[in-house]
């Protein structure tokens, strides 16, 4: 089986260029298994992940694709709940949607996006949605 751990933000778009994406991996209905990680950044507890529409909507996508899919929740740092997830599960690979900012964007507000990528050895596949929400 091979693992993919995606994180899932609040954008539709982001999210559903992710499902895209893990669908188009090759044995996708057969051999692989979709982590959706949403990040409830303040919430230490994490929270419910079925109340996040994007990762609802990504699930539902995959779940039509014969992908199997779980959804889980995790409270703190987005880029750390990523790298966290992708150990719990031994991902064979991550799968995260990037967003446009300028240069000055990224060093002003970080980037999760150049964060999982500097801070993994795992695989990570980076998506565009083609319009932002």
């Amino acid at each position: 089986m091979f693992t993919v751990v995606a994180g899932i933000d609040t954008n539709q778009s982001r999210a559903l260029a992710e499902a895209e994406a893990i669908a188009a991996l090759p044995c996708a209905d057969s051999d692989v298994r979709a982590i959706l990680l949403h990040s409830f950044g303040e919430n230490p507890q994490g929270g419910g992940v079925e109340q996040v529409k994007p990762a609802r909507e990504a699930r539902d996508y995959l779940e039509e694709a014969g992908v199997a899919v779980e959804l889980e929740g995790y409270g703190g740092d987005p880029a750390q709940a990523i790298l966290t997830m992708a150990d719990e599960h031994d991902a064979d690979q991550i799968v995260l949607a990037g967003r446009k900012r300028t240069p000055t964007g990224k060093v002003l507000f970080g980037s999760v996006t150049q964060s999982v990528i500097l801070s993994t050895d795992r695989p990570v596949l980076v998506c565009s949605a083609e319009r932002e929400d």
